[in-house]
């Protein structure tokens, strides 16, 4: 039996779903595809805009006033201030139906740009105390223009809309500041899929790792949950000549660094789902000759399996603890938990194929391996049924394994792309509503 509320909450959405669910084509593509021709040069212009005025998560201050601007002049009811800085907005379609959310995160990173474009980044604010550069290395400024895109078509649409269609420009996907709440988990907590109760929800995500055009999709576990440990090994300081007249907490911390490494290899079935336990931060001693009191162990664990994800935290905690325990110290753990796994609808996912590979060509979409790094739209479709894809930037020319990455100072989107990803989303959208009328 399996006992995991997420994973039970999924299945009855997922079999709430109409077993003759699939995405159809939209009624109007001639037309569709005319209009968003005309919104593609605004689409660059808005992300050049996003691009060259970015901001930190939970300080999206002046980009949500943009964005606000843009969605009160299509005629939205919007919504401002969700967790902290969060723009919603509603637009409701001239015929009933259900109701759509698609999602762009607007977060930049404290990142230095070092790439030579017009409109590059030259914005800097202080982080963790000290000055940084800003910039959308992770290409969040696209992932508003495109959603901004597809809020000026459906707009215009609206009175054959069969449905509502919920825009979500949320902060903090990078995490909020120390100390702060954010992100779609934040914004939940506020309340808002109780209020406007959608019943899927949509994503997508720039990446250098495919070529400029291509759509990578995968059924089921997309990307991993992401979840913090901190271990303090307490000890005895001593001479480093008399390790016995104390508590060695540096060989304590050493063992607890190599023993907890058969949680993965040893203590999990990973033909069930992979997991990495990896750590980060070694801190200990301030010299040669003496045994210091305590060291302090930092790591993230990444996992695609909700009740996995909960083993090895238990086994972390009694592994690291048993073993400081065997000789003579302690060991304090703290798990401090983050983004749960990313899982895409099977249902829904096998359905957007066909309008994916209408957006981008029959040849330009493809299942993609796991991903080990995170992401926040989690939060969403353990709410509802998700779907959520990444869209390649890399110029042709351009070998996307050699190409810098996201979150890399030297991050290139071709901007050729969001032509692309601005119909996916908005296809994503109508076809959907299209499959669910009687």
């Amino acid at each position: 039996m399996n006992n995991n509320p997420i994973k039970k909450t999924l299945l009855a959405l997922a079999v709430s779903l109409s077993p003759a669910f699939a995405l159809v084509p939209a009624a109007h593509a001639a037309d569709l595809d005319k209009q968003l021709k005309q919104t593609e040069a605004k689409v660059i212009e808005w992300r050049r805009h996003l691009h060259q005025n970015p901001e930190l998560g939970n300080r999206e201050f002046e980009t949500a006033k943009y964005i606000t601007e843009h969605l009160k002049a299509l005629g939205m009811e919007v919504e401002t201030g969700i967790a902290h800085t969060g723009v919603v907005a509603l637009l409701k379609g001239g015929k009933p139906g259900p109701t759509v959310a698609l999602r762009a995160d607007m977060d930049a990173l404290p990142v230095t740009e070092q790439v030579d474009i017009p409109f590059a980044s030259k914005a800097k604010t202080e982080y963790n105390g000290e000055e940084v550069g800003v910039m959308h290395a992770c290409g969040h400024d696209t992932h508003v223009a495109m959603l901004m895109g597809a809020a000026q078509v459906l707009a215009d649409m609206r009175d054959e809309l069969a449905g509502n269609v919920l825009f979500i420009f949320q902060p903090a996907e990078e995490g909020a500041p120390d100390g702060e709440e954010g992100g779609a988990e934040l914004m939940l907590k506020e309340g808002l899929f109780k209020k406007y109760k959608p019943d899927v929800a949509f994503g997508q995500h720039v990446t250098s790792s495919l070529p400029v055009g291509v759509i990578g999709y995968r059924s089921g576990p997309l990307m991993a949950s992401s979840d913090e440990f901190r271990i303090n090994v307490k000890g005895r300081q001593t001479h480093g000549s008399r390790p016995w007249g104390g508590v060695d907490p540096i060989t304590a911390a050493a063992q607890i660094v190599m023993g907890t490494q058969t949680l993965v290899s040893r203590q999990i079935d990973i033909t069930k789902e992979p997991a990495v336990v990896s750590y980060g931060v070694i801190d200990g001693g301030v010299r040669n000759n003496i045994i210091p009191d305590s060291v302090y162990l930092n790591g993230t664990i990444r996992n695609f399996d909700m009740d996995n994800r909960q083993e090895i935290f238990k086994r972390l905690k009694v592994t690291a603890e048993k073993i400081a325990e065997s000789s003579g110290a302690e060991a304090e753990v703290e798990i401090l938990e983050g983004y749960p796994v990313t899982v895409n609808n099977p249902e829904l996912t096998e359905a957007a194929i066909p309008v994916l590979k209408a957006a981008a060509g029959d040849d330009k979409v493809m299942v993609i391996p796991k991903i080990t790094g995170a992401e926040d739209f989690s939060f969403f479709a353990n709410e509802v049924p998700g779907f959520y894809y990444f869209l390649g930037v890399t110029p042709k020319g351009t070998d996307p394994a050699t190409a810098a990455s996201n979150h890399s100072p030297r991050f290139y989107v071709d901007e050729s792309a969001l032509a692309i990803g601005t119909k996916a989303i908005t296809q994503l959208a109508l076809d959907y509503f299209d499959s669910q009328k009687n």
